[in-house]
């Protein structure tokens, strides 16, 4: 199960603002690298959403059958708020139905994205 936990406002390249819902996982201990010490995390990820503000709002709190998984990606740099260190990542989270694995025929390639995002808008 994951639990919606927020909401964003982003603005599209051409200028529509969508809104994506936070998703959060179950706790998982994790086991520093560096002290050798335990400590409790979770994964989240952002979901992309065809919802107003208000109801995205509203359906914080709401928990939701799935999992937030680990996923390869292209290699992106990212900022560690806190220190300003700058990390070169080769993954990211995605959420994913744990009981319904995504079907070749359901992917959206990569191209598409931007596509899918306008017509989401566009609903």
């Amino acid at each position: 199960m994951v639990r919606i936990i927020k909401h964003k406002m982003s603005t599209s390249n051409d200028g529509k603002i969508f809104i994506s819902l936070k998703v959060q996982g179950g706790v998982e201990p994790v086991q520093s690298l560096q002290t050798g010490k335990l400590y409790l995390t979770a994964k989240s990820a952002y979901v992309a959403t065809t919802f107003d503000e208000q109801t995205a709002k509203a359906l914080i709190g709401t928990e939701l059958p799935g999992t937030v998984v680990k996923v390869a990606s292209e290699p992106y740099d990212y900022i560690v708020k806190e220190t300003g260190e700058t990390m070169t990542l080769t993954h990211r989270y995605e959420y994913q139905l744990e009981d319904k694995p995504m079907i070749e025929s359901q992917a959206i390639a990569p191209e598409n994205v931007q596509v899918f995002v306008n017509d989401l808008l566009e609903a």
